[in-house]
């Protein structure tokens, strides 16, 4: 479904094991480099062990790869056999006839026998692989130690793998099967990958998809390894489901929010509506309003507005203070807060941690002249509408944020595991502004990102007459401004629109505008595209940066 919006030949992230998409960390080569010396040196059985999905399957197909032509296989994926049931199955791999209805443990030994003597004297090998090994009762365990006693003087008749997850070492270690542990000459177990192995396995099997351009940001790189522990079919998976995510919402890269709500769908929670984010982050920031109103005289004192001079607080008895507090109505005011805290990352005990997003909404819109007040006027983005402004609530990297040079609403993690919101004023180089509780802090660009969530709210101005996405075949005053914008950027004639309808003509250049500044090139204007618009032609808008020259 996603292929095509991303420019790829085919989905990147299937979990069914296409050779082409083949990636050997470090451990897979060890690990195959291991089943071949066994193999190669008649040692009977060769284990391999891992957690579900790290790969086990995928070296023993890479290893088929490397065995040659002359080699028999009996590849045996449900292992739930009974001793009779296994050998049959067996037999019924490699083409072995067995009379019909001799149900006999000597039909089949006997056939497997005579089949394996043949085959060794044309100079074939013979390899039995046992996927989901960790299934096999002890008596089919025993069978197969049986098996490898068909042999000649020289070497083994039958090479048997067994792949399974690590309870198959447990099994192994009882002392029924220690003989068929002794037995085992070559052995690995599989860990996950690391981090830097899941990022080039990412990046592999989207190259080989067709894409070599990154489709995730760098924290939604350090999201998914989080979240897949660098399992690579926990890693195909999320992926998968991520990337139909931002399919969906219109964007270019997988950003963090995407990638935690794929995990979510994963685990059996259903996506919500396009919409449910928007309308619950109201619904929460109106109950907050209502909470602040109701209990005004204890929290909102602390929350200045941005014409509020700072005056000290004549210090009262805490007891005094509920009393007067309970007893008298308290007016509609607003006092400084006490002092600000010293550290950036540590939210001040004094004003309660619900309230940093509120705080930091009244800052962004004070860098637009605006006087916001949260608990007086609704919720932010429909306060920014009645502005003719955008909200743009989005998931990406800094290099992202940094592009559409805003300032933002930032969600960050304190040094204690709090997570509070603050607003990015400026970019100077390496060096940010940032505002925390009202107050302002300088520090390096690094440090903020290693503390940011990846998350980040914008306001950006509206275009006139601008209520939904613009595509081709679109109308209205918002369409003559896209047109208006296009012909200053392209530096042509500004073009009469008959009915003021997005044209084909339109379209291109939007495309090309819209390639240019790494944005998703679908040819629809939604929030992103008219922001960066506006930034090369409205001088009045805030910026975190001075544009070049």
């Amino acid at each position: 479904m996603y292929n095509s919006y991303f420019g790829l030949t085919e989905a990147p992230f299937s979990i069914a094991p296409d050779p082409r998409y083949l990636y050997l960390s470090e451990q897979h080569k060890e690990a195959l480099a291991h089943l071949l010396y066994g193999i190669r040196n008649d040692n009977g059985f060769v284990l391999l062990t891992g957690e579900v999905g790290t790969g086990k399957t995928t070296v023993c197909r890479s290893l088929l790869d490397s065995l040659g032509p002359k080699t028999d296989l009996a590849f045996i994926l449900n292992p739930k056999y009974s001793v009779l049931e296994l050998l049959a199955a067996i037999c019924d791999e490699l083409g072995i006839p067995y009379p019909p209805g001799e149900r006999w443990l000597k039909v089949y030994i006997d056939a497997l026998n005579n089949h394996l003597l043949r085959s060794h004297a044309e100079g074939r090998q013979t390899v039995l692989i046992i996927d989901e090994a960790q299934n096999l009762s002890s008596d089919v365990l025993e069978q197969l130690r049986l098996l490898t006693n068909l042999e000649t003087n020289s070497r083994k008749l039958l090479q048997i793998i067994l792949l399974g997850q690590p309870e198959l070492l447990d099994m192994l270690a009882k002392p029924e099967l220690r003989q068929l542990a002794q037995r085992i000459t070559a052995r690995f177990h599989l860990g996950p990958l690391s981090q830097r192995e899941m990022q080039a396995y990412v990046q592999h099997r989207l190259t080989v998809a067709g894409v070599e351009r990154p489709l995730f940001t760098r924290r939604a790189l350090h999201r998914l390894y989080a979240l897949s522990q660098g399992i690579p079919r926990v890693i195909n998976l999320l992926c998968d489901r991520a990337l139909l995510g931002t399919y969906v919402q219109r964007r270019s890269r997988v950003g963090t929010a995407t990638l935690k709500q794929a995990a979510k769908e994963l685990r059996g929670h259903q996506r919500p509506p396009a919409w449910r984010p928007w309308a619950l982050g109201a619904l929460a920031l109106a109950l907050l309003a209502v909470a602040l109103v109701l209990w005004q005289p204890r929290l909102w004192p602390s929350l200045p507005t941005a014409s509020a001079e700072p005056k000290p607080l004549p210090a009262k008895p805490q007891q005094q203070a509920s009393q007067e507090a309970a007893s008298v109505p308290a007016p509609i005011v607003e006092a400084p807060p006490p002092a600000a805290p010293q550290d950036p990352w540590q939210w001040p005990e004094h004003i309660p941690l619900p309230l940093s997003q509120a705080i930091a909404f009244r800052t962004l819109f004070k860098q637009w002249h605006l006087d916001y007040k949260p608990a007086a006027q609704p919720a932010p983005c429909q306060f920014a509408k009645e502005q003719g402004l955008g909200c743009l609530i989005a998931d990406g990297d800094w290099q992202a944020l940094a592009a559409y040079n805003r300032p933002a609403v930032l969600q960050v993690e304190g040094e204690q595991g709090q997570s509070f919101y603050l607003t990015l004023l400026s970019i100077e180089g390496d060096k940010v502004k940032v505002l925390v509780a009202d107050q302002q802090f300088e520090m390096p660009s690094d440090e903020l990102r290693s503390h940011w969530q990846g998350n980040y709210s914008l306001l950006w101005r509206l275009p006139p007459g601008y209520d939904q996405p613009l595509r081709p075949g679109s109308q209205g005053l918002a369409v003559a401004w896209l047109e208006h914008q296009m012909a200053a950027i392209n530096q042509r004639q500004e073009r009469k629109l008959p009915e003021a309808t997005y044209d084909f003509v339109l379209f291109r250049d939007v495309k090309a505008f819209q390639f240019k500044e790494g944005l998703a090139a679908d040819g629809v204007v939604g929030p992103e595209t008219s922001m960066r618009l506006t930034a090369l032609t409205d001088g009045s808008v805030p910026l975190l940066a001075a544009p070049e020259g």
